[in-house]
């Protein structure tokens, strides 16, 4: 906006606070929540006009005439709309649009996406297919430039790339808050050109740089890593992850997603150990579309963070002012306060958090969960839709771990990806097997099962084959899913090689998305044609579809907490111990490849 513009708004937001002209809209008698004070305030009233406040007091009755809509609060709470500071539409299976539709009724009215999971498929484009998407919603929507893609060069192989150049020229862009997450931090501390020039693109534009540190070692190496300049992280598990981040002047993001709940160990941080809250974040990094329609959003992770005994006040801070003057749009939002956006929620209990009306630049989105506005359509292009490329249809014998057959009955040592429940970290393991016939069988008595990556971009036909432990499954089973992180090729995990083709066949049917398959039949799926990652669908639809996937890893055994998300993470080949991708496996604390399967165990 230009100056004028900007001089012609605060003198009409002037004009309404004084009384001289009349607000478009009042709330009366509610309790405001005050989070840059840390206070609540009975007996106060709201003015708008247009999409920001007037005026925030104890009476608003001079700004109100005869066109001004008047709502009573009736002693509800007024509370800031919920920013969420780190998050990947992508991951909810769903596109810009329908997320909004699913999280604004619940009291989101600010998200900061990091579209890095569309980026590894098409590079910038899809970055700008997602940022044109963002700029036509009622909520904000501000977009990050995905920072690492691919996310280890030289131990995957993504769809496109994105280097410095592209971080310079999208930093340019109106929708982009700063640079996503950076997760290649090795390459932080050890000094690479490639992530210090992406950095300092994002420094030189004023923007903020987003953290991703994900070793457990808080020696040197983190030392490293604050020092080339990440200012926020959401990769900590453990109180001391947020209490170090904070001390080197990052901001903790705590994360609280479908799979990843850390808010719990580090929230002591601040009940416990009594730390300043301003420098804490609450955010929710990945959501899958079934938890967003069944349990939440922004409102879920307030809920749990005030259910560990968290002042309600802390926990609202951490979802409003706090994201906000992070990102530097503590002028615009994350505060009920003049000037700012008109993001208002009336909130009977905070300790129960569930907005009873939501509005949004002035506007009222939602009423007890009803939206009350239409949302704008959105076509995808054909390049957007057609993203899965398989040189063939693969058959069970793709799906073999072949061993030299003079090693038949030999004792072999295997390299296992061993799946920690509710954790992004896998473990590195060890165990011992045996070649039979030329091969490695699986072992349900064991938990030993296979996994494969299937390049998916290129149609190369590749198909890289391993050894993973933790998902629990029996029968002759398959899951199969296109929403692989970071790369996202195609991942199948089986106890039957040819279940593990029916999956990934059908797959490359669909355009993508995410299969189970039991006994040669199809139990659950859901497509998901944009990428391989997203579905235009509504939340709702999709959330059924995605249900019909986590029934089918239950009808397959498979008991942990969200183990589509732990089967999508598998090949993400910068999050410790163990992973696997396009190349080979991927130790991931030496960032070095390992072999399946070497010598003579002892």
């Amino acid at each position: 906006m230009t100056s004028q513009g900007i001089s012609a708004r605060t003198r009409n937001l002037v004009d309404v606070a004084m009384g001289r002209k009349k607000a478009d809209l009042v709330i009366k008698n509610g309790r405001w929540v005050c989070v840059q004070s840390g206070e609540i305030i009975p007996d106060s009233d709201i003015a708008v006009v247009g999409e920001r406040i007037a005026y925030v007091g104890e009476d608003a009755s001079h700004t109100i005439g005869d066109q001004t809509l008047v709502v009573d609060a009736d002693g509800k709470y007024l509370v800031p709309g919920l920013l969420d500071a780190h998050m990947h539409v992508e991951s909810g299976m769903i596109t810009v649009t329908e997320f909004v539709r699913a999280v604004a009724p619940r009291g989101t009215t600010g998200m900061f996406i990091d579209p890095h999971e569309i980026a590894n498929v098409f590079g910038l484009k899809g970055v700008k297919l997602m940022a044109d998407e963002a700029a036509t919603q009622p909520i904000h929507v501000w977009v990050q430039v995905p920072s690492c893609v691919p996310s280890a060069p030289g131990l995957e192989t993504p769809g496109s790339s994105i280097g410095p150049e592209d971080v310079a020229e999208a930093m340019e862009w109106d929708q982009i808050i700063g640079l996503g997450e950076m997760m290649n931090f090795p390459g932080v501390y050890f000094s690479d050109q490639k992530m210090h020039e992406e950095m300092a693109a994002t420094r030189e534009a004023g923007k903020v740089i987003g953290g991703h540190y994900a070793a457990s070692d808080l020696g040197i190496p983190f030392h490293g890593y604050a020092a080339g300049g990440p200012e926020d992280d959401h990769e900590g598990t453990r109180k001391e992850d947020a209490i170090a981040r904070v001390r080197q002047g990052m901001k903790a993001m705590l994360r609280y997603g479908s799979g990843w709940l850390d808010v719990e160990a580090q929230i002591k941080a601040i009940n416990e150990d009594k730390l300043d809250p301003r420098h804490f974040i609450l955010c929710t990094d990945d959501s899958h579309s079934e938890t967003l329609v069944n349990d939440g959003h922004m409102d879920r992770v307030l809920r749990h963070t005030i259910g560990l005994g968290t002042d309600p006040m802390i926990a609202l801070q951490m979802a409003t002012i706090n994201t906000a003057e992070h990102f530097g749009v503590a002028r615009d939002m994350g505060m009920i306060a003049p000037g700012r956006y008109a993001d208002i929620l009336l909130v009977d209990d905070l300790n129960d958090f569930h907005p009873e009306r939501v509005y949004a630049r002035g506007k009222l989105l939602a009423e007890k969960g009803r939206w009350q506005i239409e949302l704008p359509p959105n076509e995808y292009p054909n390049w957007a839709i057609q993203s899965v490329n398989m040189e063939k249809p693969l058959t069970a014998a793709d799906f073999k771990l072949p061993v030299d057959p003079d090693l038949d009955g030999v004792n072999l040592t295997a390299h296992v990806i061993g799946v920690v429940e509710g954790q992004a970290p896998t473990k590195h393991l060890t165990m011992p097997v045996q070649a039979i016939e030329g091969e490695i069988k699986i072992d349900l008595e064991r938990d030993l099962v296979k996994i494969a990556l299937v390049e998916r971009h290129k149609g190369t036909g590749g198909v890289v084959v391993g050894l993973v432990t933790g998902f629990g499954l029996e029968g002759k089973c398959a899951l199969g899913s296109t929403v692989a992180h970071d790369s996202h090729h195609m991942i199948v995990v089986g106890t039957d090689e040819e279940q593990m083709a029916l999956a990934a066949n059908h797959l490359a049917d669909m355009n993508g998305g995410q299969v189970v398959v039991k006994d040669g039949e199809v139990i659950g799926s859901v497509a998901l044609p944009i990428a391989g990652l997203m579905s235009n669908k509504h939340a709702e639809e999709v959330a059924k579809e995605a249900a019909s996937v986590l029934d089918g890893f239950q009808a397959c055994g498979c008991e942990i907490i969200n183990p589509n998300m732990q089967l999508s993470l598998l090949a993400l080949v910068v999050i410790p111990e163990l992973r696997i991708s396009d190349l080979g496996l991927v130790d991931v604390t030496k960032f070095d490849f390992v072999p399946v399967l070497e010598g003579e165990a002892s």
